[in-house]
């Protein structure tokens, strides 16, 4: 799916749930990696994740679109556009938009790479990122650090 048509299909959605058009822009943002959309409120526009439509189907699409409509709308009104809003949680029932986008492949945590193990109590640490064995010792016992 282009831009082109991910802005067509979002204003078909706007004139069929919300009964008003949707006249700013709406694009596929590939840096987005923890959400499913994101609206702005400085200019309107609507950024949406791809892979809510590589990795799962069009109706996933268009829940998450739903949702970034409702914070405009909501918005519109001159209303907090957040998801606390009683007015915001009514009208997403109402439209049927997705209350939380699924989590995405690029969502899921990696497996820690490092195994840190204290020499004095054997407690062991599991790490992303390399750490200062001089530097840093175990939070039980104080004891040295050694990485496996």
């Amino acid at each position: 799916m282009t831009d082109l048509e991910l802005q067509q299909l979002t204003q078909r959605i706007a004139q069929e749930s919300f009964g008003k058009s949707f006249p700013y822009k709406v694009v596929f943002n590939r840096r987005l990696k923890t959400t499913g959309g994101r609206y702005h409120l400085n200019d309107h526009h609507i950024d949406i994740n791809p892979l809510m439509l590589e990795e799962f189907d069009e109706a996933t699409l268009i829940g998450v679109i739903k949702h970034e409509l409702v914070h405009y709308f909501v918005h519109m009104l001159n209303e907090k556009p957040d998801h606390r809003n009683p007015h915001f949680q009514q009208l997403l029932r109402a439209v049927g938009g997705l209350r939380y986008a699924p989590t995405t492949s690029k969502r899921r945590r990696t497996p820690p790479k490092l195994l840190y193990q204290c020499q004095g109590c054997g407690l062991q640490y599991s790490r992303q990122r390399r750490i200062n064995t001089r530097k840093y010792v175990c939070s039980k016992c104080r004891g040295r650090l050694k990485l496996l």
